[in-house]
């Protein structure tokens, strides 16, 4: 099984994120039509790494058995670099990013495994050469998580990333024909991701978090989020120049302070991220509360992965 490993086993996926202070597993599927369900949600308090007990009450909880699985990279254990794209075969193309990534990875090549998805160019091709983002993740840590699951006897079919599961709920929330921004606060710190098209541009991680903005003097981390934002925006508007991003998207729980002062301070519309406005919350409705969207929101973005690709096949809609 390699990252973005796909294999068909029932409908909607069983999802966790292993997070700082716990585990949150979601059940997620997705209808032809209608907006995507959560069926169901647990969560486990817990040190990370957590112990294999706490991943067995989770997958009782929501019933593992019964569905096919996928897990979350903490941000610790990968890296991911966008680059140029090598002028090679598609088959090629894995062994020649490697090489290149091998002066830009903080550990070993030889212990990592890599994934390679494409970055797409301008549609009207104006814009030279093509990119691709490389995910490098340690060996280590997709083997600790895989035995993890084998302790557990519980399927695993997929080890995605944080980015790509943003994406996946940043395309639920896309305008047609413009960009959209996301950002995310966990115990991890902040991410932010641009897409297009249901695709991811860019993604940049900003070291805060989300009990930092929740603190009594969380105004004082206000300036350096919005310096980063300005930054980030500043460098996606000159690289990606035929992308009009609409808005940013926030979810950072019960932090409010932090919308109102990015509303004032920047140039594009800035919304609080209501997951009830584009997932059926029905069979879930703890997941109305806003600290309970941010918990299982990675959760929620990997259980939105589409299904039916074959195993270690992959595309970018569905990563």
């Amino acid at each position: 099984m390699g990252l973005f490993a796909r294999a068909r086993k029932y409908e909607g996926w069983l999802a966790t994120a292993f997070g700082r202070e716990g585990v949150s597993a979601v059940v997620v599927e997705r209808p032809a039509d209608g907006m995507p369900r959560v069926l169901g949600a647990s969560y486990q308090a817990a040190a990370r790494p957590a112990p294999a007990e706490v991943l067995e009450k989770l997958g009782k909880d929501v019933q593992a058995a019964a569905r096919h699985c996928t897990t979350v990279l903490a941000g610790g254990e990968y890296q991911l670099l966008s680059l140029e794209a090598p002028a090679v075969p598609r088959e090629e193309l894995k062994t020649a990013v490697g090489w290149r990534l091998k002066d830009m990875l903080d550990f070993p090549l030889a212990e990592a495994t890599i994934d390679v998805f494409d970055i797409p160019g301008d549609p009207n091709g104006t814009q030279r050469g093509s990119s691709v983002f490389a995910v490098a993740a340690r060996n280590s840590a997709v083997s600790r998580r895989q035995a993890l699951y084998a302790e557990c006897k519980i399927g695993l079919s997929v080890i995605d990333i944080p980015e790509m599961a943003q994406r996946n709920i940043a395309t639920l929330l896309e305008t047609p024909g413009r960009g959209i921004a996301v950002l995310y606060f966990d115990g991890d710190g902040g991410l932010l991701t641009m897409s297009f098209n249901g695709e991811l541009y860019q993604a940049r991680r900003i070291d805060v978090t989300l009990t930092q903005l929740q603190s009594p003097d969380a105004s004082q981390y206000y300036d350096r989020v919005t310096l980063e934002l300005q930054r980030s925006f500043d460098h996606f508007d000159r690289q990606f120049h035929f992308i009009s991003l609409a808005r940013l998207m926030l979810m950072t729980g019960a932090a409010d302070g932090l919308h109102a002062y990015l509303a004032d301070n920047l140039y594009m519309p800035v919304e609080q991220l209501d997951l009830a406005t584009v997932l059926d919350l029905s069979q879930a409705a703890e997941l109305r509360d806003p600290a309970m969207q941010a918990r299982y929101f990675l959760a929620i973005g990997a259980g939105l992965r589409e299904v039916g690709l074959h195993p270690g096949k992959h595309e970018g809609k569905g990563a």
